[in-house]
């Protein structure tokens, strides 16, 4: 019998802010069952495996890197809706360094929830590149790129990765141009 206040929605919350605190890679059922005080097989009445709470927990992190996305860039084209984009990445990434790390779980294939969360910050993505007059599959390789390159950076950044005097927001700034310059050819 389930135990009465323990659902997949209070596991998934619970995981989340475990992954915020320890790093997601620190997330285990044997951890989870302790935080929430029951027995780890009692987590497989509501979340089916470690694979489908990565997927919830990726889920809830680009859901969340969603909704910042869209108002960061609503009403702007450009470099302006590039850095915004890129900023609010990183915000997020501050707020929820966990989580953060979650959203380079690829949903492709998890589902129709899945498929329509990834598509829609994709959607996001594809707006700022049609801004610049760019679509289709060069839009999509571009995407990739700047994915590849704002992920990277905010990710060493969390793992404390710049160990230079130098000023981090000065170099993702220094970044967020050379992209830039990148979009355009």
């Amino acid at each position: 019998m389930a135990r009465a206040g323990l659902d997949r929605a209070r596991i998934i919350a619970v995981a989340a802010d475990m992954a915020d605190e320890v790093g997601l890679a620190q997330v285990t059922f044997v951890k989870l069952a302790a935080e929430l005080k029951v027995k780890p097989p009692s987590l497989y009445n509501h979340v089916e495996s470690m694979a489908a709470l990565m997927d919830e927990l990726a889920m809830r992190a680009l859901a969340g890197l969603l909704d910042l996305a869209r108002g960061a860039v609503m009403g702007r084209v450009g470099w302006d809706a590039l850095e915004a984009l890129a900023h609010s990445q990183r915000a997020y990434a501050k707020a929820h360094p966990g989580l953060f790390t979650a959203t380079f779980r690829s949903l492709h294939g998890r589902g129709e929830r899945a498929e329509r969360i990834a598509n829609a910050y994709l959607g996001v993505y594809l707006a700022v590149l049609r801004s610049y007059g760019i679509e289709g599959a060069h839009a999509l390789h571009k995407i990739r790129c700047l994915r590849a390159a704002i992920g990277g950076f905010i990710e060493l950044e969390l793992r404390g990765g710049f160990g230079l005097s130098l000023n981090v927001d000065e170099s993702f700034q220094q970044l967020l141009k050379m992209l830039a310059v990148g979009i355009e050819h």
